[in-house]
């Protein structure tokens, strides 16, 4: 998603639409007492998931490209389509020259890249770019392909990507002065997994030109509101994400490489036993996004965060955190810079930690520690809500409730 593409306003059939969505995810619609509003962590899983994982399990679970028989041939197909259902659902302009390589999730996807792709790319006086205030999966890996290179006699200088000390979007204004000759990559991050934001990577493309890598950690972003990779505005070099967060199983996950600056991407090492329940959970995912429609999705999550911070930033003792323009529901900001399905927010006098137990003792299941954001501490924590598809103007409004009980 970018500013090329805002999302316009909800349609007022959609509660009625969300309703059919959210009967379909058992473990929802079976505690009704309950809340979840922890999505950004990992999402729920809609039944038609559930089936299509039962169904291979008691049909045709086989491994991969190491059987000749029709379990173990099925499986091979099933992982192979995968790879291309990956290239669909990500719009890929030109699926013929790309990859996708499967992974337990976006730590280990980044971690690949970093370790098989851009350790070798890299020469001794090389920079490359990198978020230090975005998640610390996004920050480690290039820290570990510095320390890797060092090992080697190769002395790569990692700059930080500036950032704007209030919203925690990128500072766009000031990028350009952190490219130098010598900039070779860049990583960066779509939605802020704390703030919430669009973090505006066509900026970032304008900034270093066409020829620099860039890395994108898409964890709070596929599977939440549309990712155009044939939108100009999009043009990176790598898609990484985690299936667990798009309605998939635990330990899946992909990058999507474009394949079209540096090397082709192949990920180094004999390739073990795939993780085939994961990629077929991850293929039904992907086919239950499409069909409930991502951009109906993004238009209902943050419509829904927008109510969240609207009335919120009216409660006394509250801070949320990022933009503070995006709080009002008559904010000018145009739609692609609002929260997408995350707000994050401190009460002034209760920990943050105290606050998520208070919350869940009212039936509400948020998070609240730091949120494994680079450069804080437990010193830094905060609550987080993040919502999707199954979650309701009902839960937002018993919230608020309960939150403004709390002043």
């Amino acid at each position: 998603m970018s500013a090329a593409h805002p999302l316009p306003a909800v349609e007022p059939e959609d509660p009625c639409w969300q309703r059919q969505l959210r009967e379909q995810f058992p473990i929802v619609t079976g505690h009704p007492e309950l809340a979840y509003l922890d999505s950004a962590a990992t999402s729920q899983k809609p039944r038609a998931v559930l089936e299509a994982v039962q169904t291979y399990l008691t049909t045709s679970n086989a491994n991969a490209g190491r059987g000749t028989y029709p379990w173990a041939n099925r499986t091979t197909d099933l992982v192979e389509t995968a790879r291309e259902r990956v290239k669909e659902f990500l719009h890929d302009p030109e699926p013929g020259g790309s990859a996708v390589h499967f992974t337990s999730g976006t730590t280990e996807g980044l971690r690949t890249v970093a370790r098989d792709w851009l350790v070798p790319y890299l020469r001794d006086g090389d920079e490359i770019l990198v978020p230090y205030a975005d998640h610390r999966a996004n920050l480690d890996p290039w820290l570990e392909a510095r320390r890797l290179l060092a090992e080697r006699g190769v002395e790569v200088r990692v700059r930080a990507l500036p950032y704007q000390a209030v919203s925690g979007d990128y500072d766009h204004r000031t990028l350009a002065e952190a490219v130098g000759p010598r900039t070779r990559f860049v990583a960066a991050t779509h939605v802020h997994h704390v703030y919430g934001g669009d973090m505006n990577v066509h900026r970032i493309r304008e900034a270093v030109g066409p020829d620099v890598p860039i890395c994108l950690d898409a964890a709070q972003s596929v599977g939440h509101l549309p990712v155009h990779l044939d939108d100009p505005s999009l043009d990176v070099d790598f898609v990484v994400f985690s299936g667990h967060k798009a309605m998939a199983l635990p330990g899946s996950g992909a990058v999507w490489a474009r394949n079209a600056r540096g090397p082709v991407f192949r990920p180094g090492g004999w390739q073990g036993t795939p993780n085939t329940v994961g990629i077929v959970s991850l293929r039904a995912a992907l086919d239950w996004l499409d069909a409930a429609g991502v951009e109906r999705i993004a238009r209902w999550t943050t419509t829904l965060t927008t109510r969240l911070t609207d009335r919120l930033a009216r409660i006394g003792p509250y801070d949320v955190l990022g933009c503070p323009v995006s709080l009002a529901a008559d904010s000018p900001l145009p739609a692609a810079q609002r929260r997408h399905g995350i707000v994050t927010f401190r009460h002034r006098d209760i920990p943050s930690d105290d606050l998520g137990f208070i919350l869940f003792s009212h039936g509400f299941m948020v998070r609240a520690d730091s949120l494994c954001q680079a450069g804080t501490d437990e010193r830094d924590g905060s609550v987080r809500v993040s919502l999707h598809a199954y979650n309701t103007a009902e839960e937002i409004d018993r919230l608020l409730s309960v939150l403004a009980s709390l002043t």
